[in-house]
């Protein structure tokens, strides 16, 4: 269906279609036509709305709720159910009857109303008859529309074109008196509703993005707004909304309604929550702005408002094709929401209005039957909010169980009796069970302040209507129970899939509170406890107001953290609460000037003690968050003033907590797995290079692995005695940890070795009987080692031993490569190893280059750099010092393969300076 709304302008007038042909208007000479007076229409068209339905049955009932909505807000209520009944036969005919799309326009004038339903079917002629009376019989399909609108209808007529047929009818207004609209029976002055000396209507404008335009005094003083705190404002932040996430109407489509009518809570500049009853028009100005008019009464003053009712409640009543109404559409009104907040909120009203009522509720019961939810209320105080909870069995006897039909004359007499009307001045009150098949699915009722207003014939009456809603209650409920657990599920998969995408700490704290707020709270903090000795420690916080996280920060810090309890499930937390409302009334007196300090205006919610009182003064639960048998912190979620967590929510919550749980203290075991792996490898790193004086010396270290700092590679270059230099690059067989073990035997064996004065050979035979006597722990290792001194004329010679390693490459200042040393065999495998050292001369300008297997062996696909390609690499490095040449090297074996390399590598650099050291 499609609709639009068009304030004022004037209809256009059917275009002349020429010569009618014989099947669009036939009327035989002497006949008259069935079609009534086409006079022009001369009255003022002052708004129009218009739809389209499409040919389908459900079509007729939207229409059907389309012109009564639009009747209703233009103030026709005298004509809605004429001009109900016509359109519904209407509209029936085109789309059941001819099969195609129904246009429905509704024109206001000054008199009445116009309605036009036009269809795509201009064959299916009008019948002709010589008289009204003979039409046929009313229980005949076809020209019963047309009928009634001979017998309801001021004025009525059929239009044709080559392409629509329209059939129109126009209902005039009954004779009032000047200036009225609608009129109401005399009623004697004690029948009159009840309001205050003086009823405040508070008048507010929205505009188009849901900002506050206008505010009026009387919403200053409903609601202790001064107009400049709150113009430009969303209403959201002032509107306690009674929404359940994932069903119902929020106030942003509430406010882009054409017409609205309903209860909700405004919170008030002292951090209550303030229950009034409002009519929301949507508007547009001159220049087609839309924007929305909101009035606002106090909620038990809503008989100035309030529109009245549809349907009468009362016994069966015919409907126009003659069958009987269901009792359920007489009880709530046709047509029903479709939604279980809708149908609960429309259940207490009408409940409250059958019985003359000053308050209704509907609870719901749990899936044990053991608790009663709050789902819907009307004319209670906010602090009987929805989703609080109460017993089924509140007492001894009958009349102390929800499960059976109860009348209390007097509350003040058995206090208790029934615990959501505690101080709520409520005397009187009548409860009915909703049961389904025996089983108990809810609760429902009706309160008076007068005391003794009910018997045992308005308790029958208020169980006919139970009995008539409560499988409809049901079904809506299990709807949408089924829509939460599909969304829970899918919250929960995607909640898994994030957590266990992070080990870092930090991180996880994030994810919990992001996932948290706002789809299960309004605000969260995460406690974490590092032993067991230790104090919980408020690590993060988050509320969907980032204005107001440092606030809430700032009052939790004043409040004692929760006791780190490891039964499962959310238990209630009352000091933010407690804390958040002394600080509301600190501030408040402060502004009035009780307190001994400066009397100043407070600024809007508004100010920031306030604002954050409101947004943590609700309900606040603790979830534990246990891993491995031991509690590793706490999950505190917090609603604003005046609301409570319904059972799914925290369900729900308890099941993230879990899972939550598990992946900090996963996170926590890795970073303090991580933080022991990299101090070890640091202790197995050389301290630093020595300042070897003629001689440059660069290294550069890359581990595989993440979070490895050290692995199978090594190197080292440290001071022996007499101005000589040891110098070590090895490789032992593997990578990670086990690799770096002997890594560390191997470096700390050679600097004790050599500074004993042996030989390089002599000095790798020891260490390789040392890695052998590690039995089953032992690991073959290639190592390169030398020995380096320096020259008086500038050159440096070295002793090098070549155990199973990549030869040493030797760089000459005219670009020549070659290997510096000759293959011997690996430490680590044979007993007796026969090993020789060979010396190496390095004039000025000479580069030495040792590298392990991770960088000759770095592969992409089938080519491999091997060590001709390092050669090529060197070649290019003439006149380069020690630390340009290694830095190249290793740009060219990282820019070889795009993959990430998958051994360690180490890379020794050494230059003797040429004698002008280029600059």
């Amino acid at each position: 269906m499609t609709t639009g709304l068009i304030p004022g302008g004037q209809p256009p007038e059917p275009q002349p279609t020429g010569e009618l042909m014989p099947q669009q208007r036939r009327e035989p000479a002497g006949e008259p036509a069935l079609h009534a007076d086409n006079r022009p229409r001369s009255s003022v068209i002052t708004a129009r709305a218009a739809a389209s339905f499409e040919p389908v049955g459900r079509s007729v009932a939207t229409a059907r709720s389309f012109v009564r909505d639009t009747l209703q807000g233009w103030g026709f209520a005298d004509i809605v159910d004429d001009a109900v009944v016509l359109t519904s036969e209407l509209v029936t005919n085109a789309v059941v009857h001819a099969g195609t799309h129904a246009d429905v326009l509704c024109l206001r004038t000054e008199d009445g109303v116009r309605i036009e339903v036009s269809d795509r079917y201009p064959e299916r002629e009008v019948p002709l008859q010589s008289s009204a009376v003979s039409m046929g019989s009313p229980d005949r399909e076809g020209g019963r529309g047309l009928q009634l609108c001979a017998a309801l209808a001021t004025r009525w007529g059929v239009d044709y074109t080559p392409t629509h047929k329209n059939v129109w009818f126009q209902l005039d207004l009954p004779e009032r008196p000047v200036g009225t609209r609608t009129a109401g029976p005399a009623l004697p002055a004690d029948l009159l509703p009840l309001a205050d000396g003086r009823v405040r209507v508070a008048v507010l404008q929205i505009d188009r993005k849901g900002g506050i335009s206008a505010w009026n005094e009387d919403a200053e003083e409903l609601f202790g707004y001064p107009a400049s705190d709150v113009i430009g404002k969303p209403l959201t932040d002032l509107a306690a909304w009674p929404h359940t996430p994932g069903t119902g109407t929020g106030i942003a489509e509430a406010l882009q309604l054409s017409r609205w009518e309903g209860t909700y809570g405004i919170r008030r500049a002292d951090g209550r929550v303030a229950q009034v009853y409002a009519s929301h028009l949507r508007v547009r100005d001159t220049g087609g702005e839309p924007s929305t008019v909101c009035l606002l009464v106090r909620d038990h003053e809503r008989a100035v408002l309030q529109s009245p009712p549809r349907v009468p409640a009362g016994d069966q009543t015919p409907s126009s094709d003659g069958q009987s109404t269901d009792p359920f559409e007489v009880f709530i009104g046709s047509p029903a929401p479709d939604d279980l907040d809708g149908l609960l909120q429309r259940t207490v009203e009408r409940a409250r209005d059958m019985l003359d009522g000053d308050s209704a509720f509907l609870l719901l019961a749990t899936d044990d039957e053991t608790e009663l939810e709050v789902r819907a209320s009307t004319g209670l105080p906010s602090a009987r909010q929805r989703f609080a909870r109460v017993p089924v069995e509140a007492g001894p006897g009958r009349y102390g169980s929800a499960r059976m039909p109860a009348v209390h004359d007097d509350l003040a007499a058995v206090p208790g009796a029934v615990p959501l009307l505690a101080g709520t001045g409520m005397r009187s009150v009548v409860t009915v069970p909703l049961k389904v098949e025996g089983r108990l699915t809810g609760s429902l009722g009706v309160a008076a302040e007068a005391p003794g207003r009910y018997t045992n014939e308005e308790a029958l009456r208020l169980q006919f209507a139970a009995d008539r809603i409560a499988l409809a209650v049901e079904s809506a409920r299990l709807g949408e129970l089924e829509r939460l657990r599909r969304g829970s599920l899918s919250f929960l998969v995607e909640a898994s899939d994030l957590l266990a995408g992070t080990l870092d700490r930090d991180q996880t704290l994030a994810l919990m509170a992001q996932m948290t707020v706002p789809t299960l709270a309004t605000w969260c903090a995460v406690y974490t406890i590092a032993d067991q000795a230790s104090d919980p420690y408020l690590s993060y916080v988050l509320h969907e107001d980032e204005e107001l996280i440092d606030g809430i920060k700032s009052l939790l810090s004043k409040v004692p953290p929760p006791d780190p309890v490891p039964t499962p499930g959310a238990r209630v937390w009352t000091a933010p609460g407690e804390v958040a409302h002394q600080a509301a009334l600190r501030s408040s007196m402060r502004s009035l000037g009780l307190s001994g300090g400066p009397t100043h205006r407070v600024s809007s919610a508004i100010g920031p003690t306030l604002a954050t009182a409101s947004a943590v003064g609700g309900e606040t639960v603790v979830l534990p968050l246990v891993a491995r048998n031991r509690v590793i912190g706490m999950l505190a979620l917090g609603k604003p003033t005046d609301e409570h967590f319904r059972q799914e929510i925290l369900e729900l919550a308890e099941d993230l907590s879990r899972r939550a749980a598990l992946a900090l203290d996963n996170a926590r075991l890795y970073s303090e797995r991580t933080a022991i792996s990299q101090s070890l490898q640091r202790s197995l790193l050389p301290p630093g290079l020595p300042q070897i004086d003629g001689v440059e010396v660069e290294v550069i270290y890359r581990a595989a692995g993440e979070g490895n700092e050290v692995g199978g590679d090594f190197y080292d270059v440290f001071p022996i005695g007499n101005g000589a230099y040891g110098f070590a690059i090895g490789d032992v067989c593997g990578t990670g940890p086990n690799a770096a073990a002997v890594t560390g035997l191997a470096r700390h064996a050679l600097r004790l070795l050599a500074r004993e004065g042996l030989s390089g050979p002599a000095v790798l035979q020891r260490l390789n009987s040392a890695i052998l006597d590690e039995g089953d722990r032992s690991r073959f290792l290639t190592l390169l080692y030398g020995e380096l001194r320096t020259r008086a004329d500038g050159s440096a010679e070295l002793k090098v031993v070549c155990a199973g390693h990549p030869l040493p490459l030797r760089l000459r200042q005219d670009g020549t490569v070659t290997a510096a040393a000759e293959p011997q065999p690996l430490l680590g495998v044979i007993e007796d190893l026969e090993l020789y050292e060979e010396t190496v001369t390095l004039d000025p300008g000479d580069v030495l280059l040792c590298v392990t297997d991770g960088v000759t062996e770095r592969r992409e696909g089938s080519r491999m750099l091997g060590d001709d390609g390092l050669a090529d690499v060197l070649t290019t490095c003439t006149g380069l010092t020690a630390g340009a040449v290694a830095a190249r090297i290793m740009r060219a074996v990282e820019r070889f393969a795009s993959d990430a390399p998958s051994d360690d590598m180490a890379i020794l650099a050494m230059r003797v300076p040429g004698i002008h050291q280029e600059a």
